[in-house]
Protein backbone atom coordinates (compact mmCIF):
# COMPACT_ATOMS: atom_id res chain seq x y z
CA UNK A 1 0.00 0.00 0.00
CA UNK A 2 2.92 2.39 0.68
CA UNK A 3 3.75 2.25 -3.04
CA UNK A 4 0.32 3.57 -4.08
CA UNK A 5 1.68 7.07 -4.72
CA UNK A 6 4.65 5.92 -6.82
CA UNK A 7 2.85 5.63 -10.17
CA UNK A 8 0.85 8.91 -9.86
CA UNK A 9 4.03 10.75 -8.83
CA UNK A 10 6.00 9.31 -11.76
CA UNK A 11 3.24 10.26 -14.21
CA UNK A 12 3.08 13.81 -12.82
CA UNK A 13 6.83 14.28 -13.31
CA UNK A 14 7.21 12.48 -16.65
CA UNK A 15 4.18 14.18 -18.25
CA UNK A 16 4.78 17.74 -17.02
CA UNK A 17 8.56 18.06 -16.83
CA UNK A 18 9.01 18.38 -20.65
CA UNK A 19 6.32 21.07 -20.88
CA UNK A 20 7.85 23.04 -18.01
CA UNK A 21 11.35 22.71 -19.46
CA UNK A 22 10.17 24.22 -22.75
CA UNK A 23 8.64 27.17 -20.94
CA UNK A 24 11.42 27.71 -18.42
CA UNK A 25 14.74 25.86 -18.89
CA UNK A 26 15.56 26.49 -15.22
CA UNK A 27 12.73 24.15 -14.17
CA UNK A 28 13.72 20.50 -14.06
CA UNK A 29 12.19 17.20 -12.94
CA UNK A 30 13.08 17.93 -9.32
CA UNK A 31 10.96 21.11 -9.37
CA UNK A 32 8.02 19.21 -10.85
CA UNK A 33 8.46 16.47 -8.25
CA UNK A 34 8.46 19.08 -5.48
CA UNK A 35 5.16 20.43 -6.81
CA UNK A 36 3.71 16.92 -6.73
CA UNK A 37 5.04 16.40 -3.21
CA UNK A 38 3.41 19.63 -2.04
CA UNK A 39 0.06 18.50 -3.46
CA UNK A 40 0.30 15.07 -1.84
CA UNK A 41 1.57 16.39 1.51
CA UNK A 42 -1.22 18.96 1.68
CA UNK A 43 -3.78 16.16 1.48
CA UNK A 44 -1.93 14.00 4.00
CA UNK A 45 -2.23 17.00 6.35
CA UNK A 46 -5.94 17.52 5.63
CA UNK A 47 -7.09 15.46 8.61
CA UNK A 48 -3.88 16.12 10.60
CA UNK A 49 -3.46 12.42 11.41
CA UNK A 50 -0.21 11.74 9.47
CA UNK A 51 -0.32 7.97 9.72
CA UNK A 52 2.81 5.88 9.20
CA UNK A 53 1.25 4.50 6.04
CA UNK A 54 0.67 7.98 4.58
CA UNK A 55 4.13 9.27 5.48
CA UNK A 56 5.89 6.16 4.19
CA UNK A 57 3.94 6.47 0.94
CA UNK A 58 5.29 10.02 0.53
CA UNK A 59 8.86 8.83 1.07
CA UNK A 60 8.51 5.89 -1.33
CA UNK A 61 7.03 8.10 -4.05
CA UNK A 62 9.25 11.18 -3.89
CA UNK A 63 12.66 10.08 -2.54
CA UNK A 64 13.99 9.44 -6.08
CA UNK A 65 13.81 13.19 -6.80
CA UNK A 66 13.97 14.86 -3.37
CA UNK A 67 17.21 14.12 -1.59
CA UNK A 68 15.96 15.24 1.83
CA UNK A 69 13.53 12.30 1.78
CA UNK A 70 16.13 9.63 1.09
CA UNK A 71 16.68 7.22 3.94
CA UNK A 72 14.14 8.91 6.22
CA UNK A 73 11.32 7.18 8.05
CA UNK A 74 7.76 8.15 8.90
CA UNK A 75 8.98 9.05 12.37
CA UNK A 76 11.63 11.35 10.86
CA UNK A 77 9.00 13.18 8.80
CA UNK A 78 6.79 13.56 11.83
CA UNK A 79 9.62 14.72 14.09
CA UNK A 80 10.89 17.31 11.60
CA UNK A 81 7.39 18.66 10.79
CA UNK A 82 7.88 18.09 7.07
CA UNK A 83 4.14 17.56 6.57
CA UNK A 84 2.49 19.41 9.45
CA UNK A 85 0.91 22.69 8.38
CA UNK A 86 0.97 21.87 4.66
CA UNK A 87 -2.80 21.68 4.31
CA UNK A 88 -2.93 25.39 3.49
CA UNK A 89 -0.55 24.97 0.52
CA UNK A 90 -3.38 24.09 -1.84
CA UNK A 91 -5.42 27.13 -0.83
CA UNK A 92 -3.96 29.26 -3.60
CA UNK A 93 -2.70 28.80 -7.14
CA UNK A 94 0.89 27.62 -7.31
CA UNK A 95 3.57 29.35 -9.37
CA UNK A 96 3.79 26.29 -11.61
CA UNK A 97 0.08 26.37 -12.34
CA UNK A 98 0.33 30.08 -13.17
CA UNK A 99 3.17 29.37 -15.62
CA UNK A 100 1.16 26.65 -17.38
CA UNK A 101 -2.09 28.63 -17.61
CA UNK A 102 -0.29 31.70 -18.93
CA UNK A 103 1.43 29.58 -21.58
CA UNK A 104 -1.83 27.90 -22.57
CA UNK A 105 -3.48 31.28 -23.01
CA UNK A 106 -0.56 32.55 -25.04
CA UNK A 107 0.07 29.48 -27.17
CA UNK A 108 -3.33 27.80 -27.37
CA UNK A 109 -1.98 24.70 -25.61
CA UNK A 110 -3.63 22.54 -22.92
CA UNK A 111 -0.80 21.63 -20.53
CA UNK A 112 -2.71 23.13 -17.59
CA UNK A 113 -5.50 20.61 -18.15
CA UNK A 114 -2.96 17.80 -17.86
CA UNK A 115 -1.73 19.41 -14.64
CA UNK A 116 -5.33 19.37 -13.36
CA UNK A 117 -5.83 15.69 -14.19
CA UNK A 118 -2.55 14.57 -12.64
CA UNK A 119 -2.93 16.78 -9.56
CA UNK A 120 -6.40 15.41 -8.88
CA UNK A 121 -5.11 11.86 -9.36
CA UNK A 122 -2.47 12.52 -6.71
CA UNK A 123 -5.06 14.03 -4.40
CA UNK A 124 -7.52 11.16 -4.80
CA UNK A 125 -4.74 8.61 -4.32
CA UNK A 126 -3.67 10.18 -1.02
CA UNK A 127 -7.27 10.20 0.21
CA UNK A 128 -7.52 6.57 -0.86
CA UNK A 129 -4.73 5.58 1.53
CA UNK A 130 -7.43 5.53 4.21
CA UNK A 131 -10.10 2.85 4.02
CA UNK A 132 -12.66 5.61 4.54
CA UNK A 133 -11.51 9.21 3.88
CA UNK A 134 -12.18 11.85 6.52
CA UNK A 135 -14.75 14.54 5.74
CA UNK A 136 -11.93 17.11 5.80
CA UNK A 137 -10.15 15.26 3.01
CA UNK A 138 -13.29 15.08 0.88
CA UNK A 139 -13.95 18.79 1.43
CA UNK A 140 -10.36 19.60 0.44
CA UNK A 141 -10.74 17.56 -2.73
CA UNK A 142 -13.68 19.72 -3.66
CA UNK A 143 -12.02 23.07 -2.88
CA UNK A 144 -8.82 22.04 -4.70
CA UNK A 145 -10.78 20.98 -7.77
CA UNK A 146 -12.61 24.32 -7.76
CA UNK A 147 -9.36 26.28 -7.44
CA UNK A 148 -7.77 24.46 -10.37
CA UNK A 149 -10.82 24.67 -12.62
CA UNK A 150 -11.29 28.37 -11.87
CA UNK A 151 -7.67 28.96 -12.91
CA UNK A 152 -8.16 27.02 -16.13
CA UNK A 153 -11.48 28.68 -16.87
CA UNK A 154 -9.90 32.15 -16.82
CA UNK A 155 -7.70 31.18 -19.78
CA UNK A 156 -10.39 29.26 -21.66
CA UNK A 157 -9.19 25.74 -20.91
CA UNK A 158 -11.93 23.20 -20.17
CA UNK A 159 -12.67 19.49 -20.41
CA UNK A 160 -11.70 17.81 -23.69
CA UNK A 161 -14.49 17.85 -26.23
CA UNK A 162 -15.89 14.81 -27.97
CA UNK A 163 -16.10 12.00 -25.38
CA UNK A 164 -16.08 8.56 -26.94
CA UNK A 165 -19.70 7.77 -26.10
CA UNK A 166 -19.11 4.02 -26.00
CA UNK A 167 -22.34 2.25 -24.98
CA UNK A 168 -22.18 0.59 -21.57
CA UNK A 169 -21.88 -3.20 -21.43
CA UNK A 170 -25.21 -4.90 -21.80
CA UNK A 171 -27.07 -1.70 -22.59
CA UNK A 172 -28.42 -0.10 -25.69
CA UNK A 173 -27.14 3.06 -27.28
CA UNK A 174 -26.52 5.76 -24.68
CA UNK A 175 -25.50 9.39 -25.00
CA UNK A 176 -21.82 10.16 -24.39
CA UNK A 177 -20.65 10.34 -20.80
CA UNK A 178 -20.68 13.98 -19.73
CA UNK A 179 -17.47 15.21 -18.10
CA UNK A 180 -17.74 15.28 -14.32
CA UNK A 181 -16.48 18.87 -14.29
CA UNK A 182 -19.34 20.00 -16.54
CA UNK A 183 -21.94 18.31 -14.34
CA UNK A 184 -20.51 19.89 -11.19
CA UNK A 185 -20.54 23.29 -12.92
CA UNK A 186 -24.24 22.80 -13.70
CA UNK A 187 -24.81 21.94 -10.06
CA UNK A 188 -23.04 25.15 -9.01
CA UNK A 189 -25.17 27.22 -11.37
CA UNK A 190 -28.38 26.25 -9.57
CA UNK A 191 -29.75 29.03 -7.38
CA UNK A 192 -29.27 28.47 -3.64
CA UNK A 193 -29.05 24.89 -2.34
CA UNK A 194 -25.66 25.44 -0.68
CA UNK A 195 -26.01 22.48 1.70
CA UNK A 196 -27.26 20.21 -1.08
CA UNK A 197 -24.35 21.13 -3.36
CA UNK A 198 -21.87 20.44 -0.58
CA UNK A 199 -23.34 17.02 0.17
CA UNK A 200 -23.45 16.01 -3.51
CA UNK A 201 -19.80 17.05 -3.96
CA UNK A 202 -18.71 15.13 -0.87
CA UNK A 203 -20.52 12.03 -2.13
CA UNK A 204 -18.87 12.47 -5.54
CA UNK A 205 -15.39 12.74 -4.03
CA UNK A 206 -15.95 9.68 -1.85
CA UNK A 207 -17.06 7.62 -4.85
CA UNK A 208 -13.96 8.63 -6.82
CA UNK A 209 -11.66 7.65 -3.97
CA UNK A 210 -13.45 4.33 -3.52
CA UNK A 211 -13.12 3.59 -7.23
CA UNK A 212 -9.35 4.20 -7.04
CA UNK A 213 -9.07 1.77 -4.13
CA UNK A 214 -11.16 -0.77 -6.01
CA UNK A 215 -8.89 -0.51 -9.07
CA UNK A 216 -5.88 -1.22 -6.85
CA UNK A 217 -7.51 -4.25 -5.28
CA UNK A 218 -7.80 -2.55 -1.89
CA UNK A 219 -10.70 -3.11 0.48
CA UNK A 220 -13.54 -0.61 0.12
CA UNK A 221 -16.03 0.27 2.82
CA UNK A 222 -19.09 -0.36 0.69
CA UNK A 223 -22.07 1.86 1.42
CA UNK A 224 -25.50 2.25 -0.04
CA UNK A 225 -25.85 4.75 -2.88
CA UNK A 226 -29.59 5.21 -2.27
CA UNK A 227 -30.67 8.57 -0.90
CA UNK A 228 -33.58 10.34 0.74
CA UNK A 229 -34.35 13.88 -0.45
CA UNK A 230 -36.49 15.90 1.95
CA UNK A 231 -38.01 19.33 1.47
CA UNK A 232 -40.97 21.29 0.18
CA UNK A 233 -42.02 21.16 -3.48
CA UNK A 234 -40.10 23.25 -5.98
CA UNK A 235 -36.74 23.12 -4.20
CA UNK A 236 -34.88 21.48 -7.10
CA UNK A 237 -35.01 17.84 -6.01
CA UNK A 238 -35.74 16.53 -9.52
CA UNK A 239 -33.09 18.75 -11.10
CA UNK A 240 -30.45 17.60 -8.61
CA UNK A 241 -31.49 13.96 -9.08
CA UNK A 242 -31.00 14.30 -12.83
CA UNK A 243 -27.54 15.80 -12.35
CA UNK A 244 -26.69 13.12 -9.80
CA UNK A 245 -27.60 10.43 -12.34
CA UNK A 246 -25.01 11.90 -14.70
CA UNK A 247 -22.44 12.20 -11.90
CA UNK A 248 -22.99 8.59 -10.85
CA UNK A 249 -22.41 7.52 -14.44
CA UNK A 250 -19.27 9.66 -14.75
CA UNK A 251 -17.71 8.02 -11.68
CA UNK A 252 -18.80 4.50 -12.66
CA UNK A 253 -21.62 3.82 -10.19
CA UNK A 254 -24.28 3.31 -12.89
CA UNK A 255 -23.96 2.39 -16.54
CA UNK A 256 -26.53 4.59 -18.30
CA UNK A 257 -27.04 7.59 -16.02
CA UNK A 258 -30.67 8.28 -16.86
CA UNK A 259 -33.45 9.33 -14.48
CA UNK A 260 -36.83 7.63 -14.20
CA UNK A 261 -39.46 9.49 -12.17
CA UNK A 262 -42.44 7.85 -10.53
CA UNK A 263 -44.82 8.16 -7.59
CA UNK A 264 -47.45 6.12 -5.81
CA UNK A 265 -49.69 6.02 -8.89
CA UNK A 266 -46.84 4.61 -10.95
CA UNK A 267 -46.12 1.80 -8.47
CA UNK A 268 -49.42 0.75 -6.90
CA UNK A 269 -52.08 -1.06 -8.89
CA UNK A 270 -55.69 -1.53 -7.95
CA UNK A 271 -55.92 -5.28 -8.28
CA UNK A 272 -54.40 -8.26 -6.53
CA UNK A 273 -51.16 -9.44 -8.14
CA UNK A 274 -50.68 -6.34 -10.28
CA UNK A 275 -48.64 -4.12 -7.94
CA UNK A 276 -45.53 -6.33 -7.92
CA UNK A 277 -45.62 -6.47 -11.72
CA UNK A 278 -45.99 -2.70 -11.94
CA UNK A 279 -43.06 -2.08 -9.57
CA UNK A 280 -40.86 -4.50 -11.52
CA UNK A 281 -41.64 -2.68 -14.77
CA UNK A 282 -40.69 0.70 -13.30
CA UNK A 283 -37.49 -0.67 -11.73
CA UNK A 284 -36.51 -2.39 -14.98
CA UNK A 285 -36.85 0.92 -16.82
CA UNK A 286 -34.54 2.55 -14.25
CA UNK A 287 -31.77 -0.08 -14.31
CA UNK A 288 -28.43 1.51 -15.00
CA UNK A 289 -29.66 4.84 -13.67
CA UNK A 290 -31.65 6.48 -10.90
CA UNK A 291 -35.25 5.87 -9.88
CA UNK A 292 -36.78 8.94 -8.24
CA UNK A 293 -39.92 8.21 -6.19
CA UNK A 294 -41.71 11.46 -5.46
CA UNK A 295 -43.85 11.65 -2.32
CA UNK A 296 -42.66 8.15 -1.43
CA UNK A 297 -44.40 8.35 1.94
CA UNK A 298 -47.73 7.99 0.11
CA UNK A 299 -46.94 4.31 -0.29
CA UNK A 300 -47.58 3.76 3.44
CA UNK A 301 -50.70 5.90 3.68
CA UNK A 302 -53.27 3.89 1.79
CA UNK A 303 -56.55 2.45 3.04
CA UNK A 304 -56.75 -0.93 4.72
CA UNK A 305 -56.22 -3.57 2.09
CA UNK A 306 -54.30 -1.10 -0.05
CA UNK A 307 -51.32 -2.42 -2.05
CA UNK A 308 -48.83 0.29 -1.03
CA UNK A 309 -47.09 -2.01 1.45
CA UNK A 310 -46.76 -4.64 -1.26
CA UNK A 311 -45.10 -2.03 -3.47
CA UNK A 312 -42.57 -1.26 -0.71
CA UNK A 313 -41.83 -4.94 -0.07
CA UNK A 314 -41.31 -5.55 -3.78
CA UNK A 315 -39.12 -2.47 -4.09
CA UNK A 316 -36.88 -3.57 -1.20
CA UNK A 317 -36.35 -6.97 -2.81
CA UNK A 318 -35.56 -5.47 -6.20
CA UNK A 319 -33.12 -2.96 -4.65
CA UNK A 320 -31.25 -5.93 -3.22
CA UNK A 321 -31.41 -7.95 -6.44
CA UNK A 322 -30.11 -5.01 -8.49
CA UNK A 323 -27.81 -3.36 -5.97
CA UNK A 324 -25.06 -3.13 -8.61
CA UNK A 325 -27.09 -1.33 -11.27
CA UNK A 326 -29.85 0.66 -9.56
CA UNK A 327 -29.93 3.77 -7.38
CA UNK A 328 -33.19 4.83 -5.73
CA UNK A 329 -33.93 8.32 -4.43
CA UNK A 330 -37.04 8.64 -2.26
CA UNK A 331 -38.33 12.20 -1.95
CA UNK A 332 -40.91 13.98 0.17
CA UNK A 333 -41.60 16.05 3.27
CA UNK A 334 -39.18 15.44 6.20
CA UNK A 335 -41.60 14.01 8.79
CA UNK A 336 -43.44 11.86 6.28
CA UNK A 337 -40.20 10.47 4.85
CA UNK A 338 -39.21 9.31 8.32
CA UNK A 339 -42.48 7.39 8.39
CA UNK A 340 -41.65 5.88 4.98
CA UNK A 341 -38.16 4.72 6.02
CA UNK A 342 -39.57 3.19 9.21
CA UNK A 343 -42.28 1.27 7.34
CA UNK A 344 -40.04 -1.65 6.35
CA UNK A 345 -37.01 -3.11 8.17
CA UNK A 346 -35.04 -3.18 4.92
CA UNK A 347 -35.47 0.51 4.11
CA UNK A 348 -33.49 1.98 7.00
CA UNK A 349 -30.22 0.29 6.00
CA UNK A 350 -30.76 0.98 2.30
CA UNK A 351 -31.38 4.70 2.79
CA UNK A 352 -28.62 5.70 5.24
CA UNK A 353 -28.20 9.25 3.96
CA UNK A 354 -30.70 12.09 3.82
CA UNK A 355 -30.12 15.34 1.92
CA UNK A 356 -32.29 18.23 3.03
CA UNK A 357 -33.51 20.80 0.51
CA UNK A 358 -34.17 24.05 2.34
CA UNK A 359 -36.79 26.57 1.22
CA UNK A 360 -35.50 29.38 -0.98
CA UNK A 361 -34.94 32.81 0.54
CA UNK A 362 -36.54 35.91 -0.93
CA UNK A 363 -33.31 36.83 -2.74
CA UNK A 364 -33.01 33.31 -4.17
CA UNK A 365 -36.61 33.33 -5.42
CA UNK A 366 -35.97 36.70 -7.02
CA UNK A 367 -32.88 35.25 -8.71
CA UNK A 368 -34.99 32.35 -10.04
CA UNK A 369 -37.59 34.82 -11.34
CA UNK A 370 -34.89 36.94 -13.00
CA UNK A 371 -33.43 33.81 -14.57
CA UNK A 372 -36.79 33.14 -16.20
CA UNK A 373 -36.85 36.74 -17.39
CA UNK A 374 -33.41 36.31 -18.96
CA UNK A 375 -34.45 33.10 -20.73
CA UNK A 376 -37.49 34.84 -22.26
CA UNK A 377 -35.69 38.19 -22.75
CA UNK A 378 -37.86 40.15 -20.33
CA UNK A 379 -36.56 43.00 -18.19
CA UNK A 380 -37.66 44.00 -14.67
CA UNK A 381 -37.77 47.66 -13.72
CA UNK A 382 -36.10 48.50 -10.38
CA UNK A 383 -39.46 49.19 -8.75
CA UNK A 384 -40.91 45.90 -10.02
CA UNK A 385 -37.84 44.12 -8.69
CA UNK A 386 -38.32 45.67 -5.23
CA UNK A 387 -42.01 44.74 -5.25
CA UNK A 388 -41.17 41.15 -6.16
CA UNK A 389 -38.55 40.82 -3.45
CA UNK A 390 -40.90 42.21 -0.79
CA UNK A 391 -43.63 39.81 -1.87
CA UNK A 392 -41.34 36.77 -1.86
CA UNK A 393 -40.01 37.65 1.58
CA UNK A 394 -43.53 38.06 2.97
CA UNK A 395 -44.61 34.53 2.08
CA UNK A 396 -44.76 32.10 5.03
CA UNK A 397 -42.38 29.16 4.66
CA UNK A 398 -44.88 26.61 5.88
CA UNK A 399 -45.44 23.06 4.74
CA UNK A 400 -46.20 22.98 1.04
CA UNK A 401 -44.51 26.31 0.27
CA UNK A 402 -44.08 26.34 -3.51
CA UNK A 403 -40.51 27.67 -3.81
CA UNK A 404 -39.39 27.52 -7.47
CA UNK A 405 -42.89 26.60 -8.61
CA UNK A 406 -44.20 29.72 -6.87
CA UNK A 407 -41.67 31.83 -8.77
CA UNK A 408 -42.61 30.21 -12.08
CA UNK A 409 -46.35 30.66 -11.51
CA UNK A 410 -45.78 34.31 -10.63
CA UNK A 411 -43.61 34.82 -13.71
CA UNK A 412 -46.26 33.33 -15.99
CA UNK A 413 -48.96 35.47 -14.37
CA UNK A 414 -46.79 38.59 -14.74
CA UNK A 415 -46.19 37.90 -18.43
CA UNK A 416 -49.93 37.47 -18.98
CA UNK A 417 -50.73 40.76 -17.20
CA UNK A 418 -47.99 42.54 -19.10
CA UNK A 419 -49.38 41.27 -22.40
CA UNK A 420 -52.82 42.62 -21.55
CA UNK A 421 -51.28 45.98 -20.69
CA UNK A 422 -49.02 46.50 -23.70
CA UNK A 423 -51.36 45.14 -26.36
CA UNK A 424 -53.35 48.38 -26.14
CA UNK A 425 -50.29 50.63 -26.47
CA UNK A 426 -49.90 52.58 -29.73
CA UNK A 427 -47.09 52.84 -30.67
CA UNK A 428 -45.31 50.05 -28.81
CA UNK A 429 -41.53 50.23 -28.51
CA UNK A 430 -39.32 47.14 -28.43
CA UNK A 431 -38.22 48.10 -24.93
CA UNK A 432 -41.77 48.37 -23.64
CA UNK A 433 -42.59 44.99 -25.18
CA UNK A 434 -40.08 43.22 -22.94
CA UNK A 435 -40.39 45.29 -19.74
CA UNK A 436 -42.18 44.07 -16.62
CA UNK A 437 -43.44 46.88 -14.38
CA UNK A 438 -44.93 46.87 -10.86
CA UNK A 439 -48.44 46.81 -12.34
CA UNK A 440 -47.59 43.50 -14.03
CA UNK A 441 -46.78 41.78 -10.74
CA UNK A 442 -49.98 40.18 -9.37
Amino acid sequence: MTTALVAPAERFVSDLAPALARLSPALGPRDVALEAFNIAASFVDADERHTDEELTALVDAFAPWLEHLRGVTAADLRRNDLVAGRRAWKGQRSAMLEILTAADQRNGTRDSWRYYELAMLLAHTVCGLDAYPAREELADLDSFRRLLLDALRTVGVGPPSGPDGTPPPGGGASPPVEPLEKLLDELDELVGLAEVKEEVRLVTNLLQVQELRRQRGLPVVEGSHHLVFTGNPGTGKTTVARLLAGIYRAVGVVARGHLVETDRAGLVAGYVGQTAIQVKEVVTAALGGILLIDEAYALVRGREGDFGREAIDTLVKLMEDHREDLVVIAAGYPEEMEEFVASNPGLRSRFPKTIRFADYSGDELLAIFEGMCDESRYHLTPTARRKLLAWFESQPRDKGFGNGRLARNLFEAAVTRQASRVVRMKPLSDRELVTLKPADIP
